[in-house]
């Protein structure tokens, strides 16, 4: 019964997270071909890195796609990990495209400031990435929504991305809105700066979620112990639900790729003697309390040997 009702649950976040995916997807491609566009029309490299960075969004998010089932595959002797750390390799050359890419942009912005700057139609470009900035907060409130019942670290990942569309194109506007206002004033030839110093500002702000990203999925891909507040948050709960039955941690060791967590917990008893059915009882606790930070997590309780 308990193995039917964990596989419905499967199922129903297996939906929510193709869903979220696909509304992505569309998402993406829409505004993709439309930055692009106006990119290529206008000539800003502004618009360039938006598009730049859908694009590469779009690239990956069509083969999780196909991921995604894999993800919710039961783990096997062949594979004792499943399939989650494909997810982090997936999120580790994702981002490590997107800061390839971003570093060449912010050299290629130098070398044209360096140059005497660049002139765009800023009026076009500002009322563009207005409405961009509306459809990408539409894109982030839904995609928001339907993260409510379930949210990945994939998922978290897209939304994160949503939120930085929405706050880029909103700041790109205003820039370009002061350009146009510049061009009224005596500074009209600080105008030509907008556009690259944008581009520059836009694609630092980017700089720092990919190296975030790529240290945290490098270390889940060699199987590091994760973060000491995640260890921390563990061990909390172990030791709360292993007081009342006088057993204690005597080595906790924790696993984290991708959304899988396992986590197994070396104890010992105060009186030597270890009994299996409050043995059970213990590791389903910690489990279900564990569940509700931790998305896919495994519990195991390993009785120390004497020496």
């Amino acid at each position: 019964m308990r193995e039917a009702g964990k596989k419905v649950k499967n199922e129903s976040k297996m939906k929510n997270e193709k869903r979220i995916m696909n509304i992505s997807l569309i998402g993406s491609i829409l505004f993709m071909l439309s930055e692009g566009i106006m990119a290529y029309l206008t000539k800003s490299h502004s618009l360039l890195m938006d598009c730049i960075f859908d694009v590469t969004d779009l690239i990956m998010i069509g083969p999780f796609l196909l991921l995604v089932p894999l993800l919710y595959k039961p783990v096997t002797e062949k594979r004792p990990y499943g399939f989650s750390q494909v997810e982090s390799l997936f999120v580790v050359i994702k981002y490590c495209v997107l800061l390839a890419i971003t570093v060449r942009l912010i050299w290629d912005n130098i070398l044209v400031m360096m140059h005497g700057g660049r002139q765009v139609d800023g009026g076009r470009i500002a009322f563009f990435e207005l409405a961009v900035c509306l459809g990408c907060l539409i894109i982030y409130l839904l995609l928001h929504y339907f993260s409510r019942r379930y949210a990945s670290l994939t998922i978290k990942a897209e939304i994160y991305i949503w939120k930085l569309d929405v706050i880029s194109s909103l700041g790109v506007s205003i820039a370009f809105f002061v350009q146009m206002i510049l061009h009224r004033t005596d500074y009209a030839r600080l105008a030509a700066y907008i556009d690259p110093v944008v581009a520059i500002i836009m694609a630092c702000l980017l700089l720092v979620e990919p190296v975030k990203m790529i240290i945290s999925n490098l270390k889940s891909l060699v199987l590091f112990a994760p973060e000491e507040e995640i260890m921390d948050t563990i061990r909390h709960v172990a030791e709360h639900h292993m007081d009342k039955v006088h057993y204690d941690i005597e080595f906790l060791d924790v696993i984290q790729t991708g959304r899988k967590t396992w986590v197994e917990i070396y104890m010992t008893s105060h009186n030597n003697l270890i009994n299996t059915k409050i043995l059970l009882q213990l590791r389903n606790e910690i489990r279900e309390e564990l569940r509700k930070s931790f998305d896919q997590v495994y519990v195991e309780l390993i009785p120390s040997l004497p020496d």
